[in-house]
């Protein structure tokens, strides 16, 4: 629980972290879906002040994942390069190995 004695339209924040798919030891049938990251990343940009960090590891060994990869990776992209660094993380020789992506505000 944040508290804050700010308004919504003037929250800033440093970090914002995501951790996709589903919750580990939990039920595999609950997962995040591309269509609610994006609405979240849209909602945590607006948030993350200058030199602030937002944190997306995506796990794409799940049915979706890759779906969910693309939109974030979308997202990313779609970030002016002069305010926003966007970059991936992946390992080469595992396919299915959650992908790391960072957007951090200039």
């Amino acid at each position: 629980k944040i508290l804050s004695t700010q308004s919504p339209e003037t929250l800033s924040c440093r970090l914002v972290a995501f951790n996709l798919g589903y919750l580990p030891g939990g039920d595999k049938k609950i997962i995040t879906v591309p269509e609610t990251t994006e609405l979240a990343l849209q909602a945590a940009s607006r948030i993350v002040g200058s030199g602030g960090l937002i944190s997306v590891l995506v796990y794409i060994g799940h049915l979706g994942g890759r779906d969910e990869l693309n939109i974030v990776e979308s997202f990313a992209s779609s970030l002016p390069a002069d305010t926003w660094v966007s970059c991936k993380f992946e390992m080469i020789n595992r396919p299915v190995a959650p992908v790391l992506v960072l957007l951090h505000k200039k």
